[in-house]
């Protein structure tokens, strides 16, 4: 495999970092590529976005990810709405586009709000894109199940894949469960034991937190292939 980092333009002034790893056997225009997004409170050198990329990259998988500018700036809050979203909008541009990668199809990884702003731009048609793979999902603030940020759901119309912690202080996993009856696209709920917002386990767990990473690329790569990648 190769490993690239590169700077994405998003606007005439300001650029992110990414990175770009390439499976041996690769072929511009024919090969499938997936984008990575961070969420709120970390960056793309997460340790449970590294794992999944390398998995990935091992499975034949380009894979793409990258910083939103405010983590590139060294800022801990994260930018604005429209911000988020323009700069999703130049990530998938440009793994599109390029002349190296230009894959047939481009897959979305999101961990929490990485996630979920890709699902709403989804869901206004904004990223053309064939699977969602949500790890760990904000669905609601902590102590508040009857806020949901669900709304957009039923205007999604492509497979999705959930992972949810049953620690997770920001999605209930029986209030998401009961969202997802409700839709008309194909879906799947992973439920990871013990795991938290970031599938971290408690000190008392019986497996190691590379143990979690692996079962969420292993159960990753089985949806990807019985939905047909």
């Amino acid at each position: 495999m190769k490993t690239e980092q590169i700077y994405i333009p998003i606007s005439e002034r300001e650029q992110i970092s990414a990175i770009v790893t390439v499976p041996q056997r690769y072929s511009a225009g024919e090969g499938e590529g997936v984008i990575l997004a961070h969420g709120a409170g970390n960056d793309m050198n997460h340790p449970l976005l590294g794992a999944i990329s390398l998995g990935l990259v091992e499975a034949g998988y380009l894979t793409l990810r990258f910083n939103f500018l405010y983590r590139e700036k060294g800022r801990k809050r994260p930018d604005r709405q429209d911000v988020l979203m323009t700069t999703w909008q130049c990530a998938y541009q440009f793994l599109r586009d390029h002349q190296a990668y230009r894959p047939k199809r481009i897959l979305i990884a999101g961990k929490s709000m990485g996630g979920r702003v890709a699902s709403q731009m989804v869901a206004e048609g904004l990223l053309p894109v064939s699977r969602l793979i949500f790890l760990g999902y904000p669905l609601h603030p902590p102590g508040k199940k009857d806020n949901l940020r669900d709304s957009h759901f039923s205007q999604i119309s492509i497979p999705m894949l959930f992972f949810a912690g049953t620690r997770d202080s920001l999605c209930d996993v029986a209030v998401l469960e009961s969202v997802l009856k409700r839709l008309s696209a194909h879906w799947q709920l992973e439920v990871i034991e013990g795991g938290d917002h970031s599938f971290r386990l408690p000190k008392s767990a019986d497996r190691t937190q590379d143990d979690v990473y692996q079962e969420i690329l292993q159960k990753t790569l089985e949806w990807l292939g019985a939905t047909g990648h």
